[in-house]
């Protein structure tokens, strides 16, 4: 099995769960609170080793390595403008 077709494979596997997330709508301030706080704003595994004041080295962003990546960062968006727009609250506590 070449690797064209093994990476054909795992898009097509997920393509269902694709589907699924881009067509959540929200309707509910609850659950657009809950996703806020469950889907981060920035990757929290980037981050800088320090010892001592000092540099050691920097752990990049992995997050878009996540093939589901674009979808939860969409759903997260649609669920900060439902909060702004149809609910009129301050979502700065998010970003």
């Amino acid at each position: 099995m070449t690797s064209l077709t093994r990476i054909w494979l795992h898009n097509d596997l997920l393509h269902p769960v694709r589907e699924y997330l881009d067509n959540i709508e929200i309707h509910n301030a609850k659950l657009a609170h809950l996703l806020c706080r469950a889907i981060p704003a920035q990757c929290p595994f980037e981050r800088d080793v320090t010892m001592f004041g000092h540099q050691l080295f920097h752990i990049p962003a992995m997050c878009k390595l996540n093939p589901l990546y674009e979808q939860l960062v969409s759903l997260r968006f649609r669920a900060l403008c439902y909060l702004a727009d149809e609910c009129g609250e301050d979502v700065t506590v998010y970003c």
